[in-house]
């Protein structure tokens, strides 16, 4: 089955018992915006999730930009979001799917495989005149169960460890400037992971909201070696969700996140780095 339902699908579930809706519409540029949005106007009954408020913990001098809350923190987000392992869990933004799949895939590591991520973004939802409102929903507390996957998460002690491996292929999802280190916005060192080879996370979208077909990315991953571990990050365990979600959709199934990724790597100055800046 696919990891994605339509926005048709989304409007004539809406209010149904079994599904849980998020909002995970975000801007890294200005971290309220996502908020002020979705007060204006959302799907309705849809929760808002904050990539930093809920979905990552306090920074601190390891762990990168977005660190992963604990198991036990998320258990009881998502129980005070009527969560529990019966429901249907949607999650849709208006950023093609970043941070939406950041969501998608943490359930999936607590083990909750009954969720997907929207196509087409809020923005197509309404103008479609699909159900929207500004009511804040009203909090339906369940009991989430995690089953965590310990598989899909590598830390950076596991990184070190693997990269120079045969078997394990490293993925790097940022933007080719930002792998090459000719352009660096974010973080005070540009480079990427030794070994790593680049697939920007963005090369699985086709046109704004919309992700590639399932036939477009089992072509794009055709010539994958299964028999590789592959561990995917990018600047701080967001965007390479997106691979992550785009690689289970083509059939790839040994993959792994390192949620630190790159703003956790080069928070150690003995970390090896490599720069390939063309002319």
């Amino acid at each position: 089955m696919s990891n994605f339902v339509s926005p048709e699908w989304v409007n004539q579930k809406v209010n149904s018992a079994d599904i849980v809706i998020f909002d995970c519409r975000f801007s890294l540029a200005e971290p309220q915006k996502g908020h002020e949005l979705y007060k204006n106007d959302h799907i309705e009954s849809a929760i808002y999730v904050d990539l930093e408020q809920h979905l990552s913990r306090a920074v601190s001098a390891h762990g990168g930009r977005h660190p992963l809350p604990s198991v036990n923190i998320l258990s009881q987000f998502f129980s005070r979001c009527g969560v529990d392992q019966e429901k249907i869990v949607v999650a849709y933004d208006d950023q093609s799917g970043s941070m939406a799949a950041r969501l998608w895939w943490i359930l999936k590591y607590l083990g909750h495989d009954n969720v997907y991520v929207m196509q087409g973004g809020y923005t197509h939802y309404k103008e479609k005149g699909y159900a929207i409102s500004s009511k804040m929903p009203i909090e339906k507390p369940a009991h989430f169960t995690p089953k965590v996957r310990v598989e899909m998460l590598k830390s950076i002690e596991d990184v070190l460890r693997e990269m120079n491996k045969e078997d394990t292929l490293i993925v790097d999802a940022r933007e080719f400037k930002r792998y090459t280190g000719e352009f660096e916005p974010i973080d005070h060192v540009g480079g990427h992971i030794p070994n790593a080879i680049n697939i920007p996370w963005e090369s699985h979208i086709q046109k704004p909201g919309w992700w590639k077909s399932r036939q477009e990315l089992e072509a794009k991953y055709s010539g994958m070696n299964e028999s590789k571990s592959v561990v995917v990050y990018c600047g701080s365990g967001v965007t390479a969700c997106v691979n992550i979600l785009a690689m289970d959709e083509a059939g790839i199934t040994n993959k792994a996140l390192y949620a630190g990724s790159w703003s956790d790597w080069i928070s150690y100055d003995e970390n090896p780095i490599i720069k390939e800046v063309t002319k």
